[in-house]
């Protein structure tokens, strides 16, 4: 099975050429960026901030979720959409914050696209003025090319990865506003060096925004939420004005 959403420009596929291979791949992104259009013109309807979350499996994606669902209890109302090829296991520790959260399998798939997101919120409940996170399947290469109708995609990426991780899978990280340095607790025990990590990310993207943050020890956290609450306060306002305008 071909997975198209991989972006297999320039590779040779049997009894197929490359312009058609060219062709497909268009015709996928296109369609996806209608459902992305639909997704983001209702997100800014109600007012909703959402956040397409990105990593390598094993960044500790859905450790800092749970972390930032939790110090976030009372100030804002969350919901989930979780992405991974198989099992339910991060949607129910999700749950188990008392969020609600809606498990999307992809089975091959290596990402999430935005029709599974738009299918998706018909049965989550995302009401205004929520922080919607989308967990997006661990992969630093696929997720890249597909809009969702997100606010901003968060690339995460952890200290025990390579510093050169943004110069290697450089399309995430240009796509990406904000990258989270996570485990940052791990500092002392790694040769990690965390400036040159950070000089690699903005030499890729010069506008991305960096936090170093331990989704263990909490360290970081606070400026991640302050960043997440003043868009989702913007996202309210620009809600309000669409309707009384």
């Amino acid at each position: 099975m071909i997975d198209f959403g991989a972006g297999i420009s320039g590779v040779h596929v049997p009894g197929m050429s490359q312009e058609r291979i060219v062709r497909i791949e268009r015709d996928i992104l296109s369609k996806n960026d209608a459902y992305a259009r639909q997704n983001r013109a209702r997100f800014a309807a109600d007012g909703v901030l959402a956040l397409n979350l990105v990593s390598s499996p094993g960044s500790g994606k859905t450790t800092l979720l749970v972390r930032a669902i939790q110090d976030l209890q009372g100030r804002a109302p969350v919901a989930v959409i979780e992405g991974d090829q198989q099992t339910s296991n991060d949607a129910e520790r999700i749950r188990a914050t008392g969020a609600p959260a809606i498990q999307i399998n992809t089975g091959k798939g290596c990402h999430l696209d935005a029709h599974m997101v738009g299918h998706a919120l018909e049965t989550l409940p995302v009401t205004r003025g929520s922080v919607l996170f989308i967990e997006n399947v661990g992969n630093l290469v696929c997720p890249a090319a597909f809009d969702l109708g997100e606010a901003h995609k968060v690339v995460v990426l952890s200290v025990t990865e390579g510093e050169d991780k943004p110069l290697k899978y450089p399309d995430m990280f240009a796509a990406a506003d904000l990258m989270l340095l996570n485990k940052s607790d791990l500092l002392p025990h790694l040769s990690f060096d965390v400036g040159k990590c950070l000089a690699s990310a903005l030499k890729v993207n010069p506008n991305l925004q960096t936090l170093v943050v331990s989704a263990q020890t909490g360290e970081g956290m606070a400026a991640f939420y302050a960043w997440i609450e003043a868009r989702a306060a913007r996202a309210v306002s620009a809600a309000g004005a669409a309707k009384t305008g």
